[in-house]
């Protein structure tokens, strides 16, 4: 790999604008991350992207918003407009956990620092760029702007707020993945058109006073949300926008989206349709440095870079369509794949990076195994309005084959640099259950799943149940718990066949709309019963563009506007996590409490059983509240003895009194 230099980087200061002979800045990114040059950082792609177009482009990566704002206008006017973006993530979320409390750490930052990103970045960061250039377009984009294009709930503060386009003053907001509509905003300014007359691109929104006509495209068809004050004014009516929303920003051909919203109207324009393999390979293949800019150098290393340092992005999109998540709302229900070259080529630019020792720490997207999916007959894609296409079947059309994916892994572990390529993206488990996955071969599934667990994992497969109650999958648009059961089975056969020692490691969710109490006892029971102590877990959090997060605030379910129940104050939601971690002494006492209230004391035989023990004179047999058993042999049967499986400790009785007698008496069972 050759030397860097500083201009190899996007300019971030006056002195490396300088530096590439540049009078004057075509375009000028703000963003809430620090610049990582990299494939996975969007602020990059983007970038890079105006840049290929011929650009004079520069970044202020995480603008200072506690001073004199020098910041915002230390590299002065761009010639076109300024670009703002949160970043890979919502800010609300990066600052904060889902139960409100700020986050100790910020992973997008040098040494993990948090503070360098304000709440609501690019409200707060585009609101600076208009008070400072009023005549200069403003264009936000990224997950935070794409999430809160339309009227949402925004958990943080509690409250229904309008598209962001009303909040912040921009002038145009692109969601989804950028690459698209950028390339005709650009073809078009830079022919003259003014960016004010940029009404009908595909994949943007802008604002419109509602005095004013509608702009043209015979194309397109309009469907009209009810507005922002009538959601403020009835949560049933917010709730039923959502299917609207959902299905045309998830269609093929979608229709225009109309909102009014005070004095003006919002208008979305439809989605870009999915891009071909030539496109994403264009934008994968642009010339990043995949480092941090030198100036963090001093300031310790960026956490989330450090995670997908050495990782490869396969494809962009999620069929999945699950109630909780937001990718489909950003990256769209459609995959796009990169070509098996593209990939093989930037594998190779990672390996002979100077510090890699032979690990990619990923290949994969944000569901690793959909790789090359799509329909089999698009003009039947092309009419459908499901969000998921997979729940609750798979859909007849979708072709499911991992053949595509086996054979890139082998390609990627025959390169000489390669050691060991891993899956670190998720899973879709149920897609590798033949039950479940009747589109692909029952033989290809198997050989998929043991190409990944013997070479692509490093001691644990993580996968995402998330939950098992089939009430709760239902509306999560998650499949029935029994599925996970049947490939535990598969991955247990895999395992002992090849003589691995492998742990499957399951992700669940509390406090899920529709999530009973009792439903989680049942979850921790159930699981206890498959051998598993929970870890990879986490609480609901509603953040906007999702159905949960309708069903949270409204508490109507958008699509058949149902009365739904969801835990909501901070004591359910504590409860409903306690169970996750029923083997803790401090939250025993509480199960049996409220279990016993509920009148399942089935499940606290299952959760907490009684201690038994031997009446063997030389041993005895110990049970622990959550521990496998124990032999305590004669000699060592006072104090307290050491659980070699476990590593718990367990109070041990010493020797029955009289137990010679005749008439011995029985140990003492403990509670």
């Amino acid at each position: 790999m050759q030397e860097l230099r500083l201009s190899s980087w996007l300019p971030t200061t006056n002195k490396e604008v300088k530096l590439r002979g540049w009078e004057e800045l075509d375009v000028i990114l703000f963003s809430g991350d620090a610049y990582v040059d990299h494939p996975s950082f969007g602020p990059a792609v983007i970038g890079r992207l105006l840049e290929s177009y011929g650009l004079k482009v520069a970044i202020v990566p995480q603008p200072s918003v506690h001073d004199n704002l020098q910041d915002f206008i230390k590299l002065g006017k761009p010639r076109l407009f300024f670009g703002v973006t949160s970043g890979v993530m919502d800010s609300m979320v990066s600052n904060y956990t889902a139960s409100k409390r700020q986050r100790d750490t910020d992973a997008y930052t040098p040494n993990g620092d948090k503070g360098f990103r304000p709440d609501y970045a690019t409200t707060v960061y585009s609101k600076i760029l208009k008070e400072k250039f009023p005549d200069t377009p403003v264009l936000v984009g990224g997950i935070e702007a794409s999430l809160r294009r339309v009227t949402h709930y925004d958990y943080w503060s509690d409250q229904l707020k309008p598209s962001i386009l009303v909040e912040s003053g921009a002038d145009m907001l692109v969601y989804g993945m950028g690459e698209q509509p950028l390339k005709e905003v650009v073809q078009l300014l830079q022919k003259g058109v003014p960016f004010e007359s940029l009404t009908t691109i595909k994949q943007t929104s802008i604002l419109r006073p509602k005095n004013e006509d509608l702009p043209l495209n015979k194309n397109w068809k309009d469907k009209v949300l009810s507005s922002h004050e009538a959601c403020l004014k009835d949560k049933k009516t917010f709730a039923a926008n959502f299917k609207t929303i959902e299905q045309e920003s998830n269609k093929t051909y979608g229709a225009r989206i109309l909102q009014d919203a005070g004095t003006h109207t919002v208008i979305i324009n439809p989605p870009y349709p999915t891009m071909v393999e030539a496109e994403i390979d264009a934008s994968f293949d642009l010339p990043y440095t995949r480092l941090p800019h030198p100036k963090y150098n001093k300031r310790g290393p960026i956490p989330a870079f450090e995670m997908i340092k050495f990782s490869i992005n396969t494809h962009r999109g999620c069929f999945g369509g699950c109630s909780f998540c937001t990718i489909s709302a950003h990256q769209g229900k459609f995959i796009a794949s990169r070509s098996k070259k593209s990939i093989l080529e930037e594998v190779d630019k990672v390996a002979n990076m100077p510090d890699f020792k032979g690990n990619l720490s990923d290949i994969g997207g944000p569901s690793a195994n959909m790789y090359q999916m799509k329909g089999k007959v698009q003009e039947i894609c092309d009419k459908c309005v499901a969000p998921s296409c997979i729940n609750p079947v798979i859909c007849s059309n979708l072709d499911t084959s991992h053949a595509p994916m086996t054979d890139l892994y082998q390609a990627v572990d025959k390169h000489p640099k390669v050691k060991k390529s891993f899956i670190g993206s998720g899973i879709r488990y149920d897609m590798l259950v033949p039950e479940f996955n009747k589109n692909a071969p029952a033989k290809e599934l198997e050989d998929y799943t043991e190409e990944v667990i013997t070479n692509h994992v490093s001691g644990r497969l993580k996968v995402a149940p998330e939950h098992t109650s089939d009430p709760v999958l239902k509306l999560m648009r998650k499949p029935s718990f029994k599925n996970f059961h049947q490939f535990k089975k598969l991955f247990d056969k895999i395992n002992l066949r090849k003589k691995l020692n492998l742990q499957l490691i399951p992700y669940f969710i509390s406090s899920h709309p529709a999530s009973e109490l009792e439903d989680m006892a049942n979850l921790a029971a159930e699981t206890k019963d498959m051998g598993f102590k929970l870890e990879q877990v986490q609480g609901f959090t509603p953040t906007p563009m999702t159905v949960a997060t309708v069903i949270y605030y409204s508490g109507y379910h958008p699509y058949t506007l149902e009365k739904m129940k969801t835990p909501k104050t901070k004591k359910e939601k504590d409860e409903q996590h306690r169970f996750f971690f029923w083997y803790k002494k401090e939250n025993q006492d509480w199960i049996r409490k409220t279990l016993s209230k509920a009148g399942r004391n089935d499940l606290i035989e299952r959760l907490l059983p009684t201690k038994r023990f031997s009446k063997d004179p030389k041993n005895f047999r110990v049970k622990n509240t959550y521990d496998d058993a124990v032999t305590i042999p004669k000699g060592k049967r006072k104090g307290k003895t050491k659980n070699a499986q476990k590593g718990a400790f367990v109070s041990v009785l010493g020797k029955p009194k009289n137990q010679n007698k005749s008439r011995k008496r029985k140990p003492k069972r403990r509670a």
